[in-house]
């Protein structure tokens, strides 16, 4: 039988994500929003390269839930986008009934789904996902780590005149301003940068990392990142459609590991069929341990003020 990705949300990072799978032949692709017409039509246009792809994947767009029904994994990327001023946090209102409504509506159907989650905030949304579905916290998981390992993998590699897929990079907490990069796990080829480069050149391109998101917003004045975002959510579906155990920095259920209870934050995972497998526990100092603390903790405070209002 044929997988199937279905992806909630037809805007920039959905219809590039529903690209990815389809040029893939991964999967067959369910392309959904509200907007009348608008996923039929990106979803359309995406099938009629398929044959120049060599991919036999089918892609189809709808403004029925019901049409999402025995996906194997669901992709929640609705939500409004950021704006040039805006943090992440700002979407929190915004955003939270799309993805309540989204998770609450696609488990009817899709009972044994994985679900992905993009829409910023992304750990708090991840949560509130997890909420609305009722799956087990291993059937739901937050995109963010994998999103700023790239992008601190980018800027290195860069910084080295090297190829980026030689550079690997871990980075835990909050996907937002205090994500938490590991320069002593960010390699070129199994070597240290910290051997490659000084400490201030290091905690430049860990700034750069952390604002990634918001430069590239700068840069576009209207509309925010989306090839980045839909090729790391095309690893994480990858990951679990191919059962491929690949270990992934993701925002995932904590309970315990790290010390922290019940909320959902960037750490290394082990990703397949299942979903979250395992959760990797690194050995971390005293002042990471510190850090990845004080991300938990604002994430744990965008969650009490959603739930406050």
């Amino acid at each position: 039988m044929r997988k199937k990705v279905s992806i909630i949300g037809a805007g920039n990072v959905g219809a590039s994500l529903a690209q990815l799978i389809a040029h893939s032949g991964l999967a067959d692709v369910m392309l959904f929003d509200i907007a009348e017409s608008m996923p039929q039509g990106k979803a359309l246009d995406i099938s009629e390269a398929c044959p120049l792809w060599g991919s036999s994947s089918f892609v189809r767009g709808t403004n029925d839930y019901q049409d999402t029904e025995c996906s194997d994994v669901i992709v929640i990327t609705a939500g409004f986008p950021r704006r040039p001023g805006m943090s992440r946090d700002d979407l929190l209102y915004a955003n939270a009934e799309v993805v309540r409504e989204s998770a609450s509506r696609v488990v009817g159907v899709s009972p044994n789904a994985v679900i992905i989650v993009v829409t910023n905030p992304m750990d708090v949304m991840t949560q509130l996902a997890w909420q609305a579905s009722g799956f087990p916290t291993r059937r739901v998981i937050g995109m963010g780590g994998v999103l700023d390992s790239a992008r601190l993998r980018t800027f290195v590699a860069w910084e080295l005149g090297v190829s980026p897929a030689d550079v690997e990079a871990m980075v835990l907490g909050g996907h937002g301003d205090e994500m938490l990069p590991l320069p002593r796990f960010t390699t070129v080829k199994g070597v240290p940068i910290a051997t490659l480069l000084d400490s201030t050149r290091v905690e430049g391109l860990i700034g750069r990392a952390r604002n990634g998101g918001a430069e590239i917003v700068g840069l576009l004045k209207h509309g925010s990142a989306c090839y980045a975002p839909a090729a790391a959510a095309f690893q994480m579906a990858k990951a679990v459609l191919l059962d491929e155990k690949r270990l992934l920095p993701c925002s995932a259920y904590l309970d315990g590991q790290y010390g922290i209870i019940g909320l959902y934050a960037g750490v290394p995972v082990i990703i397949g069929k299942e979903g979250v497998e395992r959760i990797v526990e690194l050995k971390l100092d005293e002042a990471e341990m510190k850090a990845l603390e004080k991300s938990a903790r604002s994430i744990k405070a965008l969650i009490e003020k959603l739930e406050g209002r």
